[in-house]
């Protein structure tokens, strides 16, 4: 009796998750595989495909512009993840007890990251221009002759990353504004009868304490820096001289699979990029063991 009371009720579980279950294996799963498949096969003029087994990585791995692709990809990557430490910083501040319009600050902070990435592109267009950009108008204020940030080899990419930092700053600021609160206010209390300033608290207590959260910013975004493409698209656009030169991996995959219809090429390209960002991922998890505290 007691078995085939258990039986029904061991069903009901699954059949909660069956609908979640189905839709990772047909959007998730289904088009991993199926990228898999197309990156040994090659797209005919008509459609259509054909098994070329490893030619399209070995065009890959000959291909100079996949490797000034992964540059891009790492130097905008790092550059955003120098928004990491800021917001730290900027979190600290606006969590300090008896602030003035902390609340105003956070959603002032906040409002890029939710806002649409394609418009605040064409919004920072406007200020990079070279000729009536208010960046340059700035700059020739104080006597600084601006550069055409983004018609400019090497200019463009930090360009593009400057913007990327810009809008992760008030997601990070969230993420660490809920490990702050997590912080018992004793250990400052302590600490400040011990004699120790504000300076050396945030070393000692802020930063340790706050590790486990910044270390979950590193990891998304590392994955989301190898994503870029919209803000480049928006902000350089398609037809701009140094996109061939600024292109991210994931622009080289675009371009391929829709500018030049090799689409297996691509799939190779979008399997290089979810090779990388793994290996990427399991670096940071395997490193995380010696800098990160979660007590």
């Amino acid at each position: 009796m007691s078995s085939a009371r258990r039986s029904p009720d061991g069903r009901w579980p699954w059949l909660f998750v069956l609908p979640t279950f189905f839709g990772v294996l047909v959007f998730y799963f289904w088009p991993l595989l199926k990228t898999v498949y197309d990156s040994f096969t090659d797209t005919g003029p008509f459609g259509g495909s054909t098994w070329v087994g490893a030619a399209n990585y070995s065009e890959l791995i000959a291909d100079t512009e996949v490797y000034r692709a992964i540059v891009n990809t790492v130097v905008y990557t790092a550059i955003v993840l120098l928004g990491i430490p800021l917001a730290v910083l900027f979190a600290s501040l606006l969590n300090r007890p008896g602030l003035r319009f902390a609340m105003v600050y956070r959603t002032l902070f906040f409002l890029p990251y939710v806002a649409m990435p394609t418009a605040i592109s064409l919004v920072w267009r406007i200020i990079y221009n070279g000729e009536y950009g208010i960046l340059n108008q700035s700059l020739g204020v104080l006597g600084i002759d601006g550069p055409r940030w983004i018609s400019t080899e090497w200019f463009a990419l930090v360009a593009v990353a400057l913007l990327g930092l810009w809008m992760s700053i008030g997601f990070n600021m969230i993420v660490l504004s809920a490990g702050l609160k997590g912080i018992p206010g004793e250990l400052y209390e302590a600490a400040s009868l011990d004699g120790a300033g504000r300076a050396q608290q945030f070393r000692s207590i802020t930063v340790p304490l706050l590790t486990p959260s910044i270390f979950f910013l590193s990891v998304i975004t590392t994955i989301a820096g190898f994503q870029l493409f919209d803000q480049l698209f928006a902000l350089l656009g398609p037809e701009n001289p140094v996109m061939s030169k600024t292109q991210s991996l994931v622009f080289l995959f675009y371009s391929a699979a829709f500018d030049t219809n090799e689409r297996g090429y691509a799939a190779a390209v979008a399997v290089l990029i979810l090779a990388v960002v793994g290996l990427l991922t399991l670096f940071q998890f395997r490193l995380q063991r010696r800098w990160v505290t979660y007590d």
